[in-house]
């Protein structure tokens, strides 16, 4: 049975500019620390992968002297874990009080892959509380109860590394070329194929000007209908999909046979992106 992988943030709402980064600020002046993360600033730290290794990133000998912070590597520990627990809770607090939206065509596609009789699934490497909240808030409970999550500190390696993508494959029992990946960013691409893995990109408020070379598909969004819903702009369609004003769920179906037959072509390349199907003229 094919699986329809989800990443979280910015896949299922953009919470990273209107939830984490909040939750950030909030934990350090909670905790009185000298730092308050600016927008553009955090556009740099979601490039380091997990909550807590985004604050380990922070303490540099200045800072953990001007900080008043203990010196010893475990007490140091401690302290990040305990700053990341507060921050889950602010985070969470933020994501059921509704505020977030989730991102268009989330719901419709996934629902349409469950009537289809895909698996469906969340991977990421925030922590598990986090995700289960914007999985409800974007799903609704019904249907994020037909997920299965994988999240926080399942895995050793966050993303760019492939581990959290290959444990769900694992778990899930489904092979690899059966599986499309739904991402945001490059480093979630390229952890999605690191795992030998289709991957589709619906670009967030951090990540549009990344490169996705070797993407399946990079979208503006997945989109929803009118009155009300946003239409898809396609950025780089290498396999020739052409979704329509938006992306329907036969359209990330269709991935999996196009890259297979993109894959046999004569002259194709590898799955990191570097053949004909990777669009390199995308920067």
């Amino acid at each position: 049975m094919p699986a329809l992988v989800f990443d979280c943030d910015g896949v299922l709402a953009d919470t990273e500019r209107y939830g984490h980064l909040p939750a950030f600020n909030k934990t350090f002046e909670e905790f009185g620390l000298p730092v308050r993360w600016s927008d553009a600033e955090y556009a740099e730290k979601v490039k380091v992968g997990g909550g807590k290794e985004r604050m380990r990133a922070m303490l540099t000998p200045d800072f953990v002297a001007s900080a008043g912070l203990p010196s010893d590597p475990d007490a140091l520990d401690e302290q990040v874990a305990a700053w990341h627990r507060r921050k889950t809770e602010v985070y969470t607090g933020i994501i059921r009080g509704g505020s977030i939206p989730p991102r268009a065509g989330v719901r419709r596609v996934a629902e349409a892959a469950r009537r289809a009789g895909w698996t469906l699934a969340v991977a990421s490497t925030s922590a598990e509380a986090s995700v289960r909240s914007v999985l409800e808030l974007a799903m609704g409970p019904e249907l994020a109860s037909r997920f299965t999550v994988f999240a926080g500190d399942v895995v050793p390696r966050k993303k760019p590394a492939p581990d959290i993508y290959t444990y769900a494959v694992d778990r899930l029992g489904v092979e690899p070329e059966d599986v499309v990946v739904v991402e945001d960013s490059r480093n979630g691409m390229l952890a999605a194929l690191g795992a030998g893995l289709t991957c589709a990109v619906t670009v967030s408020a951090y990540t549009a000007e990344e490169d996705f070379t070797g993407a399946a598909l990079v979208v503006s969004s997945l989109g929803d209908p009118p009155p009300d819903g946003t239409v898809t702009e396609v950025l780089s369609d290498p396999l020739g999909v052409r979704p329509g004003p938006l992306v329907e769920f036969a359209d990330l179906s269709a991935l999996l046979g196009a890259e297979d037959a993109a894959s046999r072509a004569p002259g194709s390349g590898s799955a990191d992106g570097s053949g004909p199907a990777s669009d390199p003229g995308r920067n």
